[in-house]
């Protein structure tokens, strides 16, 4: 059985959507960030960088969202949760996932979790720079009702992460952003994506 360590709301919800919009056979161990358990030798064994998500498997730990999100569509091709039979449709599935991964987390990461907590111009400028990203989403990656056009696919679920964190936040303006927030309403009815925002203790925002 696939293992999945999460810690409920952070960017692990992605690949927790995954295994199950894919019907995987998988548990999930919760990694409390906030205690700082994700730097515990017990799990520093499972994963050395300290973060979740990392999903155990036969074959040995794989880490990193676009990275699981990868295996779990080849491994599950029934499911149709990613386009791949088609060698450019996969890699532009691929490429959304590395911007989401490298771009649009850092840039709302700066955000909502700088330590200390960002203030005045600086604040402002990392949400200019985040709402920035956000744009790019919003006019060039998504496209059609999901990422990938008329189907859904396993990086409309990583994309919610981002998406829900923004509307937290109040930063995810209807007016300027009409198109991430209808994929967000859409994401979240899905009974796939409403088991497991049950399971980690959360409700859709």
């Amino acid at each position: 059985m696939l293992k999945l360590y999460i810690s409920p709301g952070a960017c692990a919800l992605a690949s927790h959507i995954a295994l199950e919009e894919a019907g995987a056979n998988y548990e999930t161990q919760v990694i409390d960030l906030r205690s700082g358990q994700q730097r515990m030798p017990d799990y520093l064994a499972v994963n050395p960088a300290g973060s979740t998500p990392a999903l155990a498997t036969d074959h040995g730990v794989v880490t990193q969202n676009p990275a699981i999100l990868a295996l779990i569509a080849q491994t599950h091709p029934d499911a149709g949760v990613a386009p791949i039979d088609d060698p450019y449709a996969f890699a532009a599935f691929n490429a959304l996932n590395g911007f989401l991964s490298s771009s649009l987390h850092p840039a709302i990461g700066k955000v909502l979790f700088s330590r200390p907590p960002l203030e005045g111009e600086a604040k402002d400028q990392a949400v200019e720079q985040a709402l920035a990203k956000y744009q790019l989403v919003e006019d060039h990656y998504l496209k059609g009702d999901w990422a990938m056009g008329d189907a859904f696919s396993l990086a409309d679920g990583y994309l919610s992460v981002f998406t829900r964190w923004a509307r937290q936040a109040g930063l995810l303006d209807a007016s300027r952003f009409p198109r991430l927030n209808g994929h967000l309403d859409r994401v979240q009815a899905r009974p796939a994506v409403r088991r497991v925002l049950e399971a980690e203790g959360l409700s859709a925002v």
